[in-house]
């Protein structure tokens, strides 16, 4: 199952990322990806993100991830500092044959994407029997 998948990222000269979009300041979020059973699961960090907000796109075998962060403002303040940097999110994937696109389930909650890729029929083991002669 670890070979169903290799990242990808980055962006070009033009500051876009792979979905060719435009985009102001772009992190990659922290994943976790771990196996549970017949599938691999991907756990993606996207605080401050609305679940409205987020596209999961799989075009050919890349599988992206982009979420967008609203620009909170203050009304009447002046800001002085500023530590916490706001930003959009964007991540892709590679998936290999091994992965089941039509079955592959997304659900957001509290800040976290998790996406669950479960195992194609073909990609599982076979056991064959073997006859005695």
């Amino acid at each position: 199952m670890a070979q169903e998948l290799a990242t990808r990222g980055g962006r070009d000269a033009a500051g876009q990322v792979s979905t060719g979009r435009p985009i102001e300041k772009a992190f990659t979020p922290a994943v976790d990806i771990f196996e549970q059973g017949e599938m691999t699961v991907i756990l993606a960090d996207m605080p401050g993100v609305a679940p409205d907000d987020i596209d999961v796109t799989l075009e050919r075998q890349v599988l992206t991830l982009t979420g967008r962060v609203k620009r909170q403002a203050p009304e009447g303040y002046r800001r002085l500092s500023t530590e916490y940097r706001e930003g959009d999110y964007s991540r892709a994937f590679t998936l290999s044959d091994a992965v089941d696109r039509k079955k592959i389930k997304a659900d957001f909650r509290n800040g976290v994407l998790r996406l669950e890729l479960p195992r194609a029929a073909e990609a599982k083991p076979k056991k064959i029997a073997v006859k005695a002669a």
